[in-house]
């Protein structure tokens, strides 16, 4: 095994129960072992939301000899996973795993607790978890009964796994991700409102892959008029997205496709408290789950977004129309986005873009784009790409 180019990362100093951090040097058996943990977490995406995904690695000297990650929502958490494949006492062995362990009781016991009883002598550790019910308090208690906890191997990898979980629990809202298919001179429509369709069905099948694993996937009313979605992920994923149209007057058509529909997943409209009573009730006895909000059209957009956090909504995928992603663009709130390039030429001063509203003055002003991936899918061109996070 391989031990060369040794990293640096933080660690809770070894004479302390807290999480103050002092430098330790990996060996690249540690970041073997943690970039596999990573690469277990990712399997729980879809699945374990609104848990973060998180991958253990429990490895004997320089052998791996358990894995597990956590596999869905209300299942084992990872290092119960791992240490019920790992077969007798864990004395000599270095568990690695990609988010602190948790201290409390939820669906499953403390993770720390079953570290503990397996008699652990080494933790290794990516981030700290931001839920305030741990936040250290986990190092803590391991720290507490004697274990080696370091911290910080891979924290960047970590915390770009679980940005939306991250994001959830910090800021209080979904991480947001905006999708829409444009000409290739930035239309998504004609003058006239025709869009269907500028990308083509090889495009269409990885936004219904993502449709699969989003918590909710939101329109505003106008695309709803234009297109009259579904907004289902067809094949079906591992989760049912709830279907949110941002429609201020509340008056989302009943013999619309939502609301025919509503058997195949919830439909929350987003209104103002404005909207006339009949036509709240009228969604309301449809089936609808009516939200309504006060202020203007940005406020409501925050609060709704707040809302949306509060039903456990981690992941959102916004496919339009132009003001809603404009709003929510301004109002800096776009984390992800994903844009396919249909091979079309539509023209027309008047033949709208993906973002409206007023936009910037300056170009100092601009999101700035990280982690840009470009692919070709069937002579489409998709772009994926996440906002730069603050400094």
């Amino acid at each position: 095994m391989n031990h060369s180019n040794p990293e640096k990362f933080g660690s809770p100093d070894r004479n302390s129960s807290s999480a103050e951090r002092t430098t330790v040097v990996a060996s690249q058996f540690d970041i073997e072992c943690m970039s596999r943990a990573l690469a277990l977490a990712e399997q729980g995406q879809g699945f374990v939301e609104p848990n973060p995904m998180v991958g253990c690695v429990i490895a004997r000297h320089d052998a791996i000899v358990s894995e597990g990650w956590h596999r869905r929502f209300g299942d084992a958490h990872a290092e119960v996973d791992a240490l019920r494949h790992l077969g007798g006492s864990g004395r000599d062995c270095t568990l690695y795993v990609t988010l602190e362990p948790c201290c409390h009781t939820a669906k499953t016991p403390p993770c720390t607790e079953a570290l503990v009883q397996a008699d652990l002598p080494r933790v290794v550790v990516a981030m700290q978890d931001p839920d305030r019910r741990v936040a250290g308090k986990g190092i803590q208690v391991l720290r507490q009964a004697g274990i080696d906890v370091q911290v910080g191997l891979m924290e960047k990898e970590a915390a770009r796994l679980n940005a939306p979980f991250v994001c959830r629990t910090t800021r209080g809202r979904p991480w947001v991700m905006a999708k829409w298919a444009m000409s290739w001179d930035g239309r998504i429509a004609t003058a006239t409102g025709d869009s269907q369709w500028i990308s083509n069905e090889a495009a269409r099948t990885i936004v219904h892959a993502i449709r699969g694993r989003v918590d909710a996937v939101a329109v505003g009313r106008g695309t709803v008029a234009a297109d009259d979605p579904l907004l289902t992920a067809r094949p079906a994923g591992p989760r049912t997205a709830a279907r949110v149209v941002f429609d201020s007057r509340a008056q989302l058509p009943s013999n619309s496709k939502l609301v025919q529909t509503i058997n195949e997943g919830p439909v929350w409209v987003m209104a103002s408290t404005d909207a006339e009573l009949e036509q709240v009730d009228r969604l309301r006895n449809a089936g609808c789950d009516v939200l309504q909000f006060e202020g203007s059209y940005p406020d409501r957009i925050a609060a709704a977004l707040s809302a949306l956090a509060e039903r456990h909504v981690t992941n959102l995928l916004v496919e339009g129309g132009g003001e809603l992603l404009g709003a929510i663009q301004a109002a800096g709130c776009i984390d992800e986005y994903h844009i396919f390039l249909g091979q079309k030429i539509i023209g027309g001063r008047d033949a709208p873009g993906p973002l409206g509203g007023i936009g910037i003055d300056r170009l100092v002003d601009s999101v700035q784009l990280e982690d840009v991936r470009v692919d070709s899918i069937d002579g489409d061109v998709y772009l994926s790409c996440r906002r730069r996070a603050e400094p």
